[in-house]
C-alpha cells in the first residue's frame, strides 16, 4: 500500500508550509488528479489541523498555478497541457543533462559518496511505496546533482521547473519494474559520473528526464 501526501501534520513544524508541500506532492505524483475539487475544510481534518493555515497555503498554491479558486466551492486542480508538460521536460533536459559532462570531470570522492546516499534514499522510498519520500529525495538528490555545476542560477531554475512538472501516473506506479528502475538509474548516474563517462551520464539523465513524457505520464516505453 503507498503512503498518501495528506496526512497527519507532525507537531511543531510549519503548518502552512508542510501542508502546502504535501498538498504539492500529491498534485505532482497524481494522487490529486487534474479536475479534483478541495476545500480547506476537508483537507483540514485529513491534516489534523485548523482551516486557517490549509488555506494559505491552498492559496499560495494558487499562485504557483497548480490550483483555481472555485467561488463557494474551494479549489480544484488545474490541468497542465500536453504542451505545457512537453515544454518544461525539454527545458529541464536542456539545463539538466549537459552539465554533466562538467561535474563528471570535476567530481570528488566525498560528492560520489554523498549522491550515493541520496540515490539510496530514492530506491529505498520507491520500494516503501512512499511517494512524498521517493519525490523529495529524488529532488534533493537531483539539486545536489546540479549544485556541483557550481551555477546557482541554474540549479534556481531547476528547482522551479521541477515543481512544475505534474508525474500524473506516478501514483500508479508503485510495485512496477518501472519504479524500479527509474530509481535505480539514480545509482547509473553516478556509476557513470564516477567513470568520467560525462557523455553517458548527459545521454542517460535525457532519457531519465524523459520518462515524465512516458511512464510518468501512464505511456509505455521503448
Amino acid at each position: 500500500m503507498r503512503t498518501s501526501a495528506i496526512g497527519p501534520v507532525v507537531v511543531g513544524m510549519s503548518l502552512r508550509g508542510t501542508v502546502e508541500d504535501a498538498v504539492a506532492v500529491a498534485i505532482v505524483s497524481g494522487e490529486l488528479a487534474p479536475g479534483t475539487l478541495v476545500s480547506a475544510p476537508t483537507l483540514a481534518v485529513q491534516f489534523g489541523v485548523s482551516a486557517t493555515p490549509v488555506r494559505e497555503a491552498l492559496l499560495n498554491l494558487q499562485k504557483r498555478g497548480f490550483v483555481d479558486v472555485v467561488r463557494n466551492k474551494g479549489f480544484r486542480v488545474t490541468e497542465v497541457s500536453e504542451q505545457d508538460l512537453w515544454e518544461i521536460v525539454r527545458l529541464r533536459q536542456q539545463l539538466e543533462a549537459p552539465p554533466m559532462r562538467e561535474i563528471a570531470r570535476i567530481l570528488q570522492p566525498e560528492a560520489a559518496a554523498d549522491l550515493r546516499t541520496r540515490a539510496q534514499a530514492i530506491v529505498d522510498a520507491a520500494a516503501a511505496a512512499d511517494l512524498p519520500a521517493y519525490l523529495a529525495a529524488d529532488m534533493a538528490f537531483h539539486l545536489r546533482l546540479l549544485e556541483l555545476h557550481g551555477n546557482r542560477r541554474l540549479v534556481a531554475m531547476v528547482q522551479e521547473l521541477r515543481q512544475q512538472t505534474r508525474m500524473v501516473g506516478l501514483a500508479d506506479m508503485i510495485g512496477t519494474a518501472e519504479l524500479t528502475r527509474s530509481a535505480a538509474e539514480h545509482h547509473s548516474l553516478v556509476d557513470l559520473l564516477e567513470a568520467r563517462d560525462g557523455r553517458g551520464a548527459e545521454a542517460l539523465l535525457t532519457a531519465h528526464i524523459g520518462h515524465v513524457l512516458g511512464w510518468w505520464n501512464g505511456r509505455a516505453e521503448d
